[in-house]
């Protein structure tokens, strides 16, 4: 793993851990709903932008790799395959 995208992963992860600590804390106290959604959604997002970075990261390396090396047909399987996951999140 790139040590940048390495970096900003964890970063964004401890960030998640500290909102999803919020987030049980939220419920703890009988939060609004509306509040409490609101922060779930948040959750998400930044769940999504770790997302993001491990896609980026695996596109910059592995796939660089498996297409110099006469493995295209299986990045372009697993590429097509967390693109539709990634569908059925919607």
């Amino acid at each position: 793993m790139h040590k940048s995208i390495q970096q900003r992963t964890l970063r964004r992860l401890r960030i998640v851990e500290g909102q999803v600590r919020g987030l049980q804390k939220m419920v703890e106290d009988e939060k609004y709903c509306v509040d409490i959604i609101n922060q779930s959604l948040a959750v998400k997002q930044a769940l999504s932008g770790v997302e993001d970075l491990i896609l980026e990261n695996h596109l910059s390396t592995h796939v660089v790799h498996q297409m110099r090396n006469g493995e295209g047909a299986k990045a372009t399987r697993e590429v097509l395959a967390l693109y539709k996951l990634s569908r059925k999140k919607r």
